[in-house]
């Protein structure tokens, strides 16, 4: 609110239209058609309350731009591939790429997709976003500092800008073709069980025409500059190279029907996994006007919330992880490297030529290509092949999570499923619940119907490997209240007798977690809104305890041995475990059970790992290999955290290793003092990936990637009973108080009542304004 008050003073006194009682600050935006009040609560969460919705959205694009603009100004451009025009010369490759993958077809069709308010709400929301670009312009002392740092100014929206980029979407699994053609080239395909086990049961099968081992280090390059962040590195800006992540990003939801309540009402969780960094990739808001009253959980950059609540009903997603896109392989003609083989002849690439602006220097042009499949990420000119990515993107309606939109008008579950049925990408399982006492689980996205192969290896583009149309939520299971009371997604392989044979996939999430909720969840016959708050923090892992149960009969230190698997931030026994797990007894199992691909398979998988523990005959040749595996590298871990904590080990705490950084994109770029005041953290952290309170961590250094930034618990009818936490804060701007006051918050497993009634928001309020029409 900070860069408001100037402007709001002067308002409020030369206006004269209201009272302090009415309002603190009277705030101009050009758009509106009547007043709109916004009332900040005390924990950052603003809440809209309009007399339409076009003015609804308009005031949501204002309100996130004075909270959020660097946030989302560096996502369209990230997206829309206009880096180089800002930050120069460097980052021409990663707009290149952004720009193959940005949607090039019909524009009724795509914002029909969205349902009737969707180019509304994208237009208004653009001319919201735009007001206040056009604001700061008039008080360039206001602009935020990371603009002022890197010496530009934001830019104006155009409605399209929402749709047109997909690459900001988790959506299926390319990298993982290629690191299994990797793998099987050195060691067979069987070898890559152990780096993602296969779900349902599956034999994979490398496809007719295609070499595992032809495959070029950096064929990925391109699609990976096209959906990686933005990165600012050393005293310069330029595009950040592709590493493999220590964590993949996932979720966990669960609703609970008033059977098993304390209150007789539906309680529905949600905590989504995602990638840290400040400000947090998710901001808390409640829009209200008449027809649609929604809080919730949104992608900063779109209109709308895509997790949460409305007076009748709740929802929040978890990734349902089918598989939306392949990776295809051609041969070129040798006389026409424009030409692929396909069918009994050749068919020329589609070629486009763009012009890219670069600060501080001359403008580039650039050309892609596509095939029938879609953009062509690598030509290899020595060998005549070029690789292409064929994904849903190019289908309308695939806009990340825009599809959410349609959710907020509905009011049961017909009503929802049915909104769910044309959900794009990206795929998601979506856990619901209503004032009614109803609870349900309708899963959505997007998903090629593939002819004669499994999407598990890249495939020939010559006709031979094609999609014959897309699984659409009429082809994918539903769930309305089942018997068990309980609905639990944890991106586990959750499809039921009858869907498995279909081929939506093969790659899942581990079920760990989705064991554990449930274990806990069906132990308490009466759950309350606070059983599910302190479960969403829950560190024990199963995995834990079934590894530490192996060592029972073996000379192993006894604080390993009597520890109960709990992954606590002050646990001993927990950072001499997960510096075994990640650094020595998953590459020891790798090396000993995979030794030509190990050094391919950055770690093993959690459940893969204790799968090949608890069978030693199918990967160590029996028990006694096995218990030498563990005793001596067990023994290397022991020394390592002896190095690493002291020798002392009454004092190890698992928290001294495991940190959470929330790292603003500029702070390669800055000064100590800077860093301080962008960056937030660190903070000991708990848990690891296995546990219901994710926590991936890198292995190098244990400073934690990813995990639950939002968490909320929803009590479905009481919904001023409800609680969330967003962390570090809802500002992007490091001067605002509400940049990092909910970390400690979320440190602690705790979060505050997100408030819904308009007393409530209304009692609880911190900066009240009111959005006035003008000029």
């Amino acid at each position: 609110m900070r860069r408001l008050l100037v402007l709001t003073a002067v308002l409020t006194t030369a206006l004269g239209v209201v009272t302090p009682a009415a309002a603190d600050s009277v705030i101009t935006v050009p758009g509106l058609r009547e007043p709109v009040q916004l009332i900040d609560d005390r924990w950052g969460v603003p809440h809209l309350f309009a007399r339409n919705t076009a003015d609804l959205f308009l005031a949501q694009g204002f309100n996130v731009a004075k909270d959020r603009l660097f946030q989302i100004d560096l996502a369209r451009r990230r997206g829309l591939g206009l880096l180089s025009e800002v930050l120069g010369p460097s980052y021409v490759d990663q707009d290149t790429a952004a720009r193959l993958f940005l949607y090039r077809g019909d524009m009724t069709a795509e914002w029909n997709s969205y349902g009737p308010d969707a180019r509304l709400a994208a237009t208004q929301f653009t001319a919201g976003i735009n007001a206040y670009v056009d604001w700061l312009a008039q008080h360039p002392t206001e602009m935020p500092a990371e603009f002022r740092k890197l010496g530009y100014t934001p830019s104006h929206w155009s409605p399209e800008d929402i749709v047109r980029i997909r690459s900001n979407g988790l959506i299926g699994n390319a990298a993982s073709e290629v690191a299994r053609s990797q793998v099987a080239c050195a060691g067979g395909a069987q070898a890559d069980r152990l780096r993602v086990p296969l779900e349902p049961a599956h034999e994979e099968t490398v496809p007719a025409g295609f070499d595992p081992c032809s495959l070029p280090a950096d064929v990925l390059r391109t699609y990976q500059l096209a959906t990686q962040p933005v990165a600012f590195t050393g005293t310069s800006v330029q595009a950040l190279t592709a590493e493999t992540p220590d964590f993949t990003e996932g979720s966990n939801n669960w609703a609970i029907s008033p059977s098993r309540t304390a209150t007789g009402r539906p309680i529905l969780a949600n905590d989504p996994h995602r990638a840290y960094g400040e400000p947090s990739l998710r901001y808390l808001v409640q829009l209200s006007a008449p027809g649609l009253d929604a809080i919730g959980a949104g992608e900063p950059s779109q209109p709308g919330i895509s997790l949460g609540h409305t007076d009748s009903i709740a929802f929040g997603l978890t990734v349902f992880p089918t598989d939306q896109e392949d990776l295809y392989v051609y041969q070129l003609d040798p006389n026409d490297p424009t030409r692929y083989r396909y069918g009994d002849g050749w068919e020329r690439m589609t070629q486009v030529t763009e012009r890219i602006p670069v600060a501080g220097g001359q403008t580039r042009t650039v050309t892609e290509q596509y095939t029938r499949h879609g953009p062509v990420i690598k030509v290899d000119a020595v060998h005549h092949t070029a690789y292409a990515i064929r994904t849903v993107w190019s289908q309308p309606g695939t806009a990340p999570y825009l599809q959410s939109l349609k959710l907020l008008r509905t009011k049961n579950f017909t009503q929802f499923t049915e909104a769910m049925r044309g959900w794009g990408t990206p795929s998601e399982n979506q856990a619901y619940a209503d004032t009614r006492g109803n609870i349900g689980w309708a899963p959505g996205g997007l998903t090629p119907k593939r002819i004669g192969y499994d999407g598990l290896f890249p495939v020939p583009g010559d006709g031979r490997y094609e999609w014959s149309g897309f699984f659409t939520g009429d082809d994918l299971p539903r769930s309305l209240n089942p018997a068990s009371g309980l609905v639990v997604t944890a991106n586990q392989m959750n499809l039921p007798p009858g869907y498995q044979d279909k081929g939506l996939g093969y790659e899942w999430g581990d079920a760990v977690r989705y064991q554990r909720i449930t274990d806990v969840l069906s132990a308490n016959a009466k759950s309350t809104v606070a059983d599910s708050t302190l479960l969403q923090t829950d560190q024990t892992s199963l995995y834990a305890q079934r590894i530490v149960a192996l060592l029972h009969d073996l000379a192993v230190p006894e604080m390993i041995k009597q520890w109960d698997g709990v992954v606590g931030v002050d646990s001993a026994p927990a950072a001499l475990y997960e510096v075994w797990r990640k650094r020595y007894l998953g590459p020891a199992l790798l090396r000993a059970a995979v030794p030509a691909a190990a050094s391919l398979i950055v770690r093993p998988n959690n459940s893969a790992l204790v799968d090949a523990l608890e069978h030693p005959d199918t990967w160590l040749g029996g028990a006694a290999n096995r218990d030498q595996l563990l005793t001596s590298s067990l023994a290397e871990a022991y020394a390592a955290t002896s190095a690493l904590l002291g020798a002392d080990p009454s004092k190890w705490k698992w928290g001294d290793l495991q940190f959470t950084l929330f790292q603003h994109p500029l702070a390669p770029l800055l000064s100590a003092e800077d860093r301080a005041r962008f960056n937030v953290g660190p903070i000991r952290h708990g848990g690891d990936e296995t546990t219901v309170n994710a926590s991936g961590f890198q292995a190098t250094n244990f400073q934690q990637t990813g995990g639950p930034t939002v968490r909320m618990v929803f009590d479905v009818g009481n919904w001023d009973a409800s609680r969330a936490v967003n962390s570090p804060g809802q500002s992007g701007d490091p001067d605002s108080p509400h940049y990092r006051d909910l970390a400690p918050l979320w440190a602690a497993g705790t979060t505050f009542p997100l408030l819904y009634s308009r007393a409530a928001v209304e009692l609880n309020a911190q900066d009240r304004f009111l959005l006035v029409p003008g000029r």
